[in-house]
């Protein structure tokens, strides 16, 4: 009964409410949209850094070489010569190196090559097939499976670059020996083959080149994009860099110093959006409270009659202070399906960019969103409310 009274006061005026509830979806929508790519990035780049103390590479931007080699989303900065990166591998300070090389792909779908440490690295288990073993073998994660059709067995011919539009290197095809299971990682989204695989694709391509022009060539040198280093201890790790970086043509950067300073300067705008967002929160919390307090002065005889039938003050109060949560608990609902609608906008346009698809499922955060608005709706009710549980009876009778 109480809730059939509170839906047909708020349906008195439903321009009044209708503005309420847009207001409070929008900012609820935008801090809840905020939330869950904040909180998904964050995951995505801490499961995906897997140990990595540093990034070996081409020198040029440290941010740019990480977000290439750990995350395959940028551009490489260049190559290094792969006798480099095995002097590196005899110093003590440093347990484990995985090495990665790549430049090509098969429908927007990098193929790297690596070897077996990179898939033990991130808990990669095979779903069908084998691991490669020999030249021009390759296995594909779990993404790239579902998008591309690629099965075992199946021979695909890689294009040169990231881009759909890149030389295709039909001269050689890779062969699928296996499909990772799904493990939410770098993994998902990778084509992985040997690097002798890499280096042999692309001396083919030279030779050919070559042969064409009537130029005598020479040796393609062994080179790779990156690698992964694990250090033997935190000292090493924070000594390496500086090693690195003064005695040798290449760089190294730190994954997780670099991805730090990245969610800082993202924050920034994070932050300025929330703030934005909980301005709007507030001035819909208003336009509650001015709907709520013009209803009670519209409605005093209403009330009145309600009281002098036997419905108790605090029955009244509840009544008027329910009016306000329901009013908010509505625009959160509205918010929740906005941010929804948000992701959905965001994995369409992005997900073939970037191979990242954003999960809907609730984050632990939207809980204090909900008590935030509801709190939010209270408040704008709570001075109406009272203002019905002081009123004076016999008054508001005979004003009317």
């Amino acid at each position: 009964m109480l809730l059939k009274i509170i839906y047909r006061n708020l349906a008195h005026k439903p321009l009044g409410a209708a503005l309420s509830i847009a207001l409070l979806a929008l900012s609820t929508g935008i801090i809840s949209m905020l939330l869950l790519l904040q909180t998904q990035l964050e995951q995505k780049f801490e499961r995906d850094l897997k140990d990595i103390d540093l990034v070996v590479g081409a020198k040029g931007s440290p941010l740019q070489l990480v977000l290439s080699a750990v995350y395959h989303v940028d551009a490489p900065t260049g190559n290094i010569p792969m006798e480099e990166v095995e002097k590196l591998r005899k110093m003590r300070s440093i347990s484990g190196i995985t090495p990665l090389a790549y430049g090509d792909s098969y429908q927007r779908f990098r193929i790297l090559g690596t070897d077996t440490t990179f898939i033990s690295r991130y808990g990669g288990k095979l779903r069908s097939g084998r691991l490669f073993g020999q030249p021009l073998e390759a296995i594909a994660g779990a993404t790239v499976a579902e998008n591309t059709g690629l099965q075992v067995g199946q021979t695909f011919y890689s294009t040169h670059g990231d881009a759909d539009g890149g030389a295709q290197h039909d001269h050689a095809g890779y062969v699928v020996t296996g499909i990772l299971e799904r493990s939410n990682t770098v993994l998902d989204n990778l084509l992985l083959t040997d690097i002798s695989s890499v280096w042999s694709i692309h001396e083919e391509s030279h030779e050919e080149h070559d042969h064409d022009h009537d130029h005598e060539h020479d040796t393609v040198p062994r080179e790779i994009t990156a690698a992964l280093v694990k250090a033997r201890s935190v000292h090493s790790a924070m000594t390496l860099p500086m090693m690195i970086n003064e005695s040798t043509g290449m760089q190294a950067a730190s994954p997780a110093l670099e991805i730090n300073r990245l969610m800082k300067m993202l924050g920034i705008g994070v932050t300025a959006l929330q703030t934005l967002a909980l301005g709007i929160m507030l001035i819909s919390g208003f336009s509650v409270f001015i709907a709520l307090y013009n209803r009670l002065r519209e409605r005093k005889y209403e009330l009145a009659l309600m009281r002098s039938m036997g419905c108790s003050r605090a029955r009244l109060f509840w009544m008027l202070l329910s009016e306000g949560m329901l009013l908010a608990l509505t625009g959160f609902i509205g918010g929740l399906l906005l941010s929804r609608l948000g992701l959905w906008i965001l994995n369409t346009s992005a997900a073939r960019e970037f191979h990242f698809v954003f999960r809907y499922e609730p984050v632990q955060a939207e809980l204090w969103l909900l008590a935030i608005t509801v709190m939010v709706g209270a408040l704008a009710a709570l001075v109406p409310a009272v203002s019905a549980f002081r009123m004076n009876l016999s008054r508001a009778l005979a004003d009317a």
